[in-house]
C-alpha cells in the first residue's frame, strides 16, 4: 500500500514494500499536479528499477565481478546483472517498516537481520525521511553497521527526472561543478581514478544534453545541481546538506554525498545520483586509488547524509 504525503505544492507517494521507493513527487504548476519524477507504471511494480526513485544501499552502482577486497580479505556476493556484476545494493526491493513522525514527513526503516537472504557479508540498518515543507523536498538517509567488525559503506538516491513540464520549449537544462569524472570500460565500471573532465561531459556552464547519450560518474561533486525547464519557469535545485533544515537555510555542501551520476534512462527522463562513492569503489580502494568517497563504519556507527529538492518559480 502506498504511503503518501502532501502539501500545499509538493505531493509524495512511497511504496515501503519495494525499498521504499518513490512512486510519484509532483508540483502543483499554474494549478495543475505535473510530474517532477518520473511517474511508477500502475499496477505497481515489484522492481524499483520501475520507481521514480530508489534508495542505493550499502553501496551504490556496481561492484565488478560480484566481489571485492576489504581489510585483506576477499568477499563475493551473488550477481544481479547480466554481465556477473553486483549492482545497487540490495535494499532497493525488500519491504521496510513505515511511520508517520509528524506532518508532511514518513520515516521508514529497514533491518538486514529480518532477511536470511541478504546480499551483504555484514549485517546493518537502513533509515530514510522523507519531507515536505513549502516548495522542498527532503530525503535523509541513515546506514548504521549493527556487525561486530568495521565494514565499508556507502549509499545513495537513484531519482528519475522528466526532461519537459507543461508549457516547457525543449530540453531541461543542467548545471552542475565536480572536480573529475571517471573513465569505464564497457561494463560502465572505472578502470581508474578520476581524470579531467572532457568538454562533452562539462556542465560548469548550464546546457542541454539534447541527444547527446552519458551514463558517468563525477567525483569532487560540490553538492549542488540545477535543472531548469526553458519556459515553465521552473527550476529545480538538488543539494546534498549536512543536516536536514527545517527552516530552510543554506546549509554547507555534505561530504558525504561527493559523487554525483548522470543517467540519460531510455525511457528519456535524466537520473540524476547523489551517491557517496564512486563506482566499484570497493574495489579501487583496495588498488590504492585515493578519493573514492568509500567510508568505513565501525561496529555501531552510522553514515548520514540529506538530499534537499527545491522547486523554484511554483
Amino acid at each position: 500500500m502506498l504511503a503518501k504525503i502532501e502539501n500545499e505544492t509538493l505531493r509524495l507517494e512511497v511504496n515501503p514494500g519495494v525499498g521504499a521507493s518513490p512512486a510519484a513527487f509532483q508540483a502543483k504548476i499554474q494549478g495543475e499536479w505535473a510530474d517532477i519524477l518520473r511517474p511508477t507504471p500502475r499496477p505497481l511494480p515489484q522492481k524499483s528499477s520501475l520507481y521514480s526513485s530508489f534508495i542505493l544501499a550499502p553501496y551504490s552502482n556496481r561492484i565488478r565481478a560480484a566481489k571485492f577486497v576489504f581489510a585483506g580479505r576477499e568477499y563475493r556476493l551473488e550477481a544481479n546483472t547480466p554481465q556477473g556484476n553486483a549492482q545497487h545494493g540490495d535494499v532497493r526491493n525488500r519491504p521496510w517498516q513505515v511511520h508517520y513522525p509528524q506532518a508532511n514527513t514518513l520515516e521508514c526503516t529497514f533491518d538486514s537481520r529480518d532477511f536470511s537472504d541478504l546480499n551483504w557479508p555484514w549485517p546493518f540498518t537502513m533509515r530514510v525521511v522523507y519531507s515536505l515543507r513549502e516548495h522542498r523536498f527532503a530525503t535523509e538517509l541513515e546506514l548504521t553497521n549493527t556487525g561486530d567488525s568495521p565494514m565499508p559503506a556507502g549509499f545513495g538516491l537513484h531519482p528519475y527526472f522528466v526532461r519537459r513540464l507543461p508549457d516547457s520549449i525543449g530540453d531541461a537544462v543542467l548545471d552542475f561543478h565536480a572536480d573529475g569524472v571517471y573513465q569505464t570500460d564497457e561494463s560502465l565500471i572505472p578502470t581508474e581514478g578520476m581524470k579531467p573532465i572532457p568538454t562533452e561531459l562539462d556542465f560548469s556552464e548550464a546546457r542541454s544534453l539534447g541527444s547527446q547519450q552519458v551514463d558517468a560518474v563525477f567525483g569532487g561533486w560540490d553538492g549542488r545541481a540545477v535543472l531548469e525547464w526553458p519556459g515553465a519557469n521552473v527550476r529545480l535545485v538538488m543539494e546534498a546538506l549536512s543536516t536536514r533544515s527545517d527552516e530552510g537555510e543554506r546549509l554547507e555542501a555534505d561530504p558525504v554525498f561527493g559523487h554525483l551520476v548522470v543517467f540519460t534512462a531510455p525511457d528519456g527522463t535524466l537520473a540524476l545520483e547523489p551517491v557517496s562513492h564512486a563506482t566499484d569503489g570497493f574495489n579501487l580502494l583496495a588498488r590504492g586509488v585515493r578519493d573514492t568517497g568509500v567510508k568505513v563504519l565501525g561496529p555501531g556507527e552510522s553514515l548520514t547524509g540529506t538530499v534537499r529538492i527545491t522547486l523554484e518559480g511554483l
